[in-house]
């Protein structure tokens, strides 16, 4: 398998999946944003985006996605929850919810207060969409109240790809989102070795 990979982005989930399953790959760290600072690129991932996780022939750009595929195909692994298990349920809204709904307004932030040229950047929005994040991001400390992790009385892949979403919020200093639950959990799972390893540059 081979991984695209830029530092501290959307791609760290499929990386500390890899490196919680210890499974062999090839890492190919790209600068940021790479459709820009990395041109071939484009002929791997015409979106320019990262990650795309190289399968032999399966090609996958969605990172939580990528997470879901290692779990499966991989497999078994307790980072997965099974079909059979009560929080199956729970565990895929996590992955999908990491994505579309946590990320999605970060990346507005992100790009409004530091992506674009000053002319263009747009103080109002990136406030706006910062302000929707959080708004969703109280269903993550809800959910870590009565527990240490997301779903399933265990660490899992909702845990990787909702742990990236934290991640992004704290480097966009949205500070709000650091609860106390949130820190403990995020503390948690931070920890591990995998991580670690998954986080350096």
């Amino acid at each position: 398998m081979k991984l695209y990979h830029c530092h501290n982005s959307r791609s760290l989930r499929p990386r500390w999946a890899l490196e919680e399953m210890g499974l062999d790959y090839e890492l190919e760290t790209l600068p940021f944003p790479p459709r820009v600072f990395a041109k071939h690129y484009k002929e791997v991932n015409p979106l320019g985006t990262v990650p795309t996780l190289v399968d032999g022939d399966t090609v996958i750009t969605e990172s939580a996605g990528a997470c879901d595929y290692l779990g499966v195909k991989y497999g078994p692994t307790p980072l997965a929850v099974r079909p059979d298990e009560p929080d199956y349920g729970a565990y895929l809204n996590w992955l999908h919810r990491s994505d579309a709904t946590l990320t999605f307004p970060l990346t507005i932030t992100f790009r409004y207060t530091a992506l674009e040229p000053e002319e263009r950047r747009l103080p109002q929005a990136a406030e706006d969409y910062r302000k929707w994040f959080l708004g969703r991001w109280r269903c993550v400390d809800d959910a870590l109240a009565d527990r240490e992790y997301l779903c399933a009385d265990r660490f899992t892949m909702a845990d990787i790809a909702v742990g990236f979403s934290f991640l992004f919020s704290q480097i966009l200093k949205v500070e709000e989102a650091a609860t106390p639950n949130v820190n403990a959990w995020w503390e948690r799972i931070s920890s591990r070795p995998a991580y670690q390893r998954a986080a350096a540059e």
